[in-house]
């Protein structure tokens, strides 16, 4: 059933508006949310083949953003219900200089009390079902605390 969703093209959407809660409190940079706007427009293939599966709450109800800006960050997709973060990293994220950035991103959200779910670009790509059930498990599991 969940291979389903890649026969489905995303559709261009723009104009969305600030919704209350969607980042409960945390303070976001114009900047960030100008990146959002063009990232939106500019997904990963593996991104958008993620997006297909999460957007319109088809994993388990839940509702997620992609390209969603919280702080300085702009988060690859957004669960603001479970406050769950989903990077879709590529091998660029592999290196050095990279991985360190990553690091203190991924410290800032935690802070922040987001969780983040790392996962590959590779893994979007070849096993999406697995990484389907570890961003539902993840996400099911914070929402009831």
């Amino acid at each position: 059933m969940l291979q389903m969703c890649l026969l489905l093209e995303p559709k261009a959407r723009g104009g969305g508006s600030k919704r209350s809660g969607e980042t409960e409190g945390l303070l976001t940079t114009q900047g960030a949310v100008s990146r959002a706007r063009v990232l939106r427009r500019t997904l990963t293939p593996p991104e958008a083949r993620l997006w297909i599966c999460l957007r319109g709450r088809k994993l388990a109800g839940l509702k997620f953003r992609r390209q969603h800006p919280v702080g300085p960050y702009v988060l690859d997709f957004y669960c603001a219900e479970a406050r769950l973060a989903v990077e879709v990293d590529g091998q660029i994220h592999m290196q050095a200089e990279h991985w360190e950035k990553d690091q203190r991103r991924t410290a800032w959200l935690k802070a922040q009390g987001v969780f983040v779910l790392r996962l590959s670009a590779e893994s979007v790509r070849v096993n999406l079902d697995s990484v389907l059930t570890w961003i539902r498990t993840n996400a099911e599991e914070r929402v009831r605390g």
